[in-house]
């Protein structure tokens, strides 16, 4: 059982065997004092490692200038291989089936160039309601630019009146419902306003047998839940790399595509960075794809951004997403237990926080602040809490495991009673 206490919240602290890593990130600081930092949701805090991942790749720029992509200490020609183990083991697939290129929206868009090829029969996607703004018009125009309407072509799937997440069984009742249309369910795995994670194997299992391919953009759960893409038969899914994975504003993206695709004939937007690397600078033409998720590359290595994310990675690999996942439900559950005893010990007319998001979650919690205004958060933002703000009266939450603290979210609860009375 939680406690409401310092003491508690230092006690689970000592006891925590990933606590070290907090003295590893930098800490925004306001009043003196570092920050409660929970938004790493929206943008993960700078690993103090970065600056000398970064420097090397300029050091090697400065000494070996072209020839760097061969004689630098982490070759630029191959850098984006030293991604695939990691980042597989983050999103639960093979290293052959993931490959770190490009930005979120922009693998979305390549993505769907192979698994959004509609026909007169089947044309329709399914997403979830308020998908992110990005996806939504990602959707909307890869559904135009085939010669369809998205007010026929494109489905969100809502939560029921009254409820704020949608349920499992109304997706699959719709995947079922448009079965003989159906071309894509597309879904975030983790919804970026309520926290929801999302049964991504049930929802592949349906859109498979509906003959429909199964895609999931996993902006806010890469890195954040236990994914097993491979397992689950998930055809493609893409994530950020700068929320949950630490890598920076706007850093290079990353995409899974199951290896019942890597076979030549799959469609795709080709580059000649996916072309066969043993023949790729003969220049020839008629691309002659990698078989494996290498070929959706269009680009070489975009090396200082991913130095960046290589810091990020290496800090990953040695916390492990096993633990990381184990000090996020305990932390969440702390912050849970914090909130309803707010709840319990205010009384101002009106006033209520309503955590929205359910129990099966990663580290987010989106709290409906009944009775208050955006005021409300602004005084949370001057006294050193960072979250973030969504309209019309929504405070999102994310104490990440990584370098947040138990009395990170003690000191939250404080601050938000000292703003009440």
């Amino acid at each position: 059982m939680y406690q409401n206490n310092l003491e508690f919240a230092k006690k689970l602290d000592a006891e925590d065997p990933l606590r070290a890593f907090r003295g590893r990130f930098y800490f925004p600081q306001m009043n003196g004092r570092e920050v409660i930092y929970f938004t790493g949701n929206s943008l993960g805090l700078q690993p103090k490692s970065t600056q000398d991942y970064v420097l090397k790749e300029l050091e090697d720029w400065a000494t070996f200038g072209v020839e760097g992509h061969f004689h630098a200490r982490n070759p630029w020609f191959s850098y984006h291989e030293m991604f695939a183990e990691p980042a597989s083991r983050i999103v639960g697939g093979k290293p052959n089936e993931v490959v770190v290129m490009n930005q979120l929206t922009s693998n979305l868009h390549f993505l769907m160039g192979s698994f959004y090829c509609p026909t007169k029969k089947r044309y329709k996607i399914i997403c979830e309601y308020k998908a992110f703004p990005s996806d939504q018009y990602a959707l909307e125009t890869q559904i135009r630019h085939h010669g369809f309407d998205p007010a026929d072509a494109l489905i969100e799937v809502k939560p029921r009146d009254g409820e704020h997440v949608i349920r499992i069984e109304d997706i699959l009742s719709e995947i079922e419902r448009n079965k003989n249309e159906l071309a894509l369910v597309l879904i975030g795995g983790v919804n970026y306003f309520t926290g929801q994670v999302f049964e991504m194997d049930k929802i592949t299992a349906a859109a498979h047998k509906a003959g429909a391919f199964a895609g999931f953009d996993l902006a806010h759960a890469a890195g954040n839940v236990k994914l097993n893409l491979h397992d689950w038969k998930v055809d493609f899914a893409c994530w950020c790399t700068y929320k949950y994975l630490n890598s920076g504003p706007g850093c290079v993206g990353g995409v899974f595509i199951h290896e019942d695709h890597h076979k030549s004939e799959t469609p795709r937007l080709a580059g000649w960075w996916g072309y066969d690397k043993q023949s790729r600078f003969k220049m020839e033409k008629g691309f002659k794809p990698i078989l494996t998720a290498e070929a959706w590359q269009v680009s070489n290595a975009p090396v200082m951004a991913m130095a960046c994310h290589k810091a990020a990675l290496d800090i990953f690999e040695e916390a492990g997403m096993e633990a990381l996942i184990k000090k996020s439900s305990k932390l969440t559950g702390f912050l849970d237990f914090i909130i309803n005893s707010i709840n319990s010990e205010v009384r101002i007319p009106d006033f209520r926080l309503e955590i929205i998001t359910p129990r099966e979650r990663g580290c987010q919690l989106s709290i409906v602040a009944h009775g208050m205004g955006k005021s409300f958060h602004e005084k949370l933002t001057a006294k050193g809490v960072i979250s973030d703000w969504r309209e019309p009266n929504v405070i999102r939450c994310a104490p990440v495991p990584l370098y947040n603290s138990f009395e990170d979210v003690y000191r939250f609860g404080e601050v938000m009673r000292e703003i009440l009375q």
